[in-house]
């Protein structure tokens, strides 16, 4: 599913074509290596993040923008609600 956003300036076709790894950060965990170590199926990773948190959206894993979970039938997709603040993703790396 590829979808083309409308484009605010001219971008020249190399630019165009340049593929950009797109992943959402739905939370972050610092579990103890013992315990990552004794994980197997079924084990379940806290996060330090709500059910309605904002989502950090990074691209070539930089923070770029926040965004929203939505869920249609058993489509997952993201809402982009505002920019990032690369500072704040920082302090929650911490």
């Amino acid at each position: 599913m590829s979808q083309s956003l409308p484009m605010s300036r001219e971008v020249s076709p190399q630019v165009a074509s340049v593929k950009v790894e797109i992943s959402v950060v739905l939370g972050r965990s610092n579990i103890p290596m013992q315990q990552l170590l004794r994980m197997g199926r079924g084990a379940v990773i806290p996060l330090d993040a709500g059910e309605k948190d904002e989502v950090w959206i990074l691209a070539n894993n930089h923070p770029i923008a926040r965004g929203e979970i939505s869920i249609s039938d058993d489509r997952i997709a993201i809402i982009v609600t505002g920019p990032a603040d690369v500072y704040d993703y920082m302090a929650g790396a911490a």
